[in-house]
């Protein structure tokens, strides 16, 4: 089940992602967050605006994934219901919890968590966490995110030069859904720039088109996209990974399936709250 350590990358190409379990805002991280924010926003304070129109504070997203024929685990995304005032800016709090189950979590554990800060205005991250366990493999990451100097700090004295509106593995997902697609036409292809272990990833997804598909929650009109990945370290071949997503105001990812280099991936949606806009749920 060596494959579970590609979950992240799958989620990530959609714009989605496996996220993990909740952990609290405590005082460390915020005082981190305040001391980027209010040490550099003198020098300058033109962060972009872009407030989210796609969620809001409290929204939860939760996911079965199957593997083959095997449910595999479970994918949970969430919002938390404050939002934080830092040093004048908004800021949403976003974790999520994916964890495999039955068979497969004997055969290969699970067990990630990741957050995000996010600026509620401006769409982008302060600080990104990560906490893995996959199959006995176990690692951590803290970024810090200055979008005033466009750099990343990520520890030990690194810090690397980022573009205007980066964002992090967690953030892409959100980001995403935020993005335009009223007038999408087959073939456009939309993109976001990402920094994701040491490196500056550039997200990409094209518009296939428009299709209603039913899920556990009901059958809903949705957007067909292909996300543009990396042919051999996943994948066999480009077009290998399908994301449907909602054809409203929220642009929830409602499936993604992928066909990896032994066997087959497909998350599911199985449960949705506090939505900011009405679906696209077919009566």
């Amino acid at each position: 089940m060596k494959h579970f350590k590609n979950i992240t990358v799958i989620i990530i190409a959609v714009g989605a992602l496996l996220a993990l379990c909740a952990m609290g805002f405590n005082s460390t991280k915020h005082e981190i967050i305040r001391n980027i924010i209010s040490n550099n926003k003198i020098v300058s304070d033109n962060l972009p605006s872009n407030p989210s129109s796609a969620f809001k504070e409290g929204e939860v997203l939760s996911y079965r994934l199957h593997y083959g024929f095997i449910e595999a685990g479970v994918a949970v995304l969430e919002v938390k219901p404050e939002v934080m005032d830092v040093s004048g800016r908004k800021v949403y709090h976003i974790v999520g919890n994916g964890f495999t189950k039955g068979t497969c979590d004997l055969l290969f554990k699970v067990r990630d968590r990741y957050e995000t800060y996010l600026d509620k205005d401006a769409m982008v991250p302060w600080m990104f966490v990560r906490r893995v366990e996959e199959g006995g493999y176990k690692f951590n990451q803290d970024y810090l995110f200055n979008h005033y100097t466009k750099k990343v700090d990520v520890g030990g004295g690194e810090k690397f030069d980022v573009p205007a509106g980066v964002q992090d593995m967690l953030s892409s997902f959100y980001a995403a859904r935020n993005l335009d697609f009223t007038n999408a036409k087959e073939g456009d292809i939309f993109s976001l720039a990402s920094f994701i272990d040491k490196e500056l990833w550039p997200l990409k997804i094209k518009f296939i088109g428009r299709e209603t598909i039913v899920t556990d929650i009901g059958k809903f009109q949705t957007l067909k996209f292909r996300p543009i990945v990396q042919k051999g370290r996943v994948f066999k071949k480009e077009e290998d990974l399908n994301v449907w997503i909602s054809d409203d105001k929220n642009h929830i990812p409602l499936r993604a399936q992928a066909k990896v280099l032994i066997g087959s991936i497909k998350l599911d949606i199985t449960n949705v709250s506090n939505l900011a806009n009405p679906s696209s749920k077919v009566n």
